[in-house]
């Protein structure tokens, strides 16, 4: 069985400091918005430490409706993801999402950037799904997903800071 990947490079960009921004994704109260956002059903956020060796898990659950039956015959009616960032400084961290019991994997990294005043976040994610022929529908799936869940992130964090 050949393993595929997909990758997804998605840039968030913030008209605020880099110090703001990463104040920001440390907060537990800008991470539960943005899961009632993206209308997840269940969620848990547990963030601990800040800045260099922070550890961020988000645990939540979403609907799987609209999504191909293909895809829906393995997740079935909910899809639970648990995203877990270890940040090794202010402006970077190691992100993995994985979906409990079921055979995929999701990892990447966080960047920060900031220029002029306007802090970009790049998320690159390799997105893997080991399920034969099926598998790389999945994964455009999943990786869609992710990016629809990162624009809604994006401009919760917008209103975040304009506060």
């Amino acid at each position: 069985m050949s393993a595929m990947t997909t990758r997804l490079t998605q840039e968030l960009t913030y008209d605020a400091p880099l110090a703001d921004v990463a104040a920001m994704l440390a907060d537990p109260a800008f991470r539960e918005e943005v899961c009632r956002q993206t209308g997840v059903v269940r969620h848990d956020v547990t963030i601990e430490g800040a800045g260099a060796g922070m550890h961020v898990t988000v645990d939540q659950a979403q609907r799987a409706d609209g999504i191909p039956p293909v895809a829906k015959r393995f997740v079935g009616d909910e899809i639970n993801y648990v995203q877990v960032e270890q940040w090794s400084s202010l402006d970077r961290a190691q992100v993995t999402v994985a979906i409990p019991g079921k055979p995929g994997e999701m990892a990447g990294t966080i960047a920060l950037v900031e220029s002029g005043g306007t802090t970009t976040e790049t998320v690159t994610m390799d997105v893997k799904v080991g399920i034969p022929l099926v598998g790389g529908k999945i994964e455009a799936l999943v990786a869609d997903m992710l990016r629809a869940a990162l624009e809604i992130e994006n401009l919760t964090g917008r209103d975040f800071l304009a506060r």
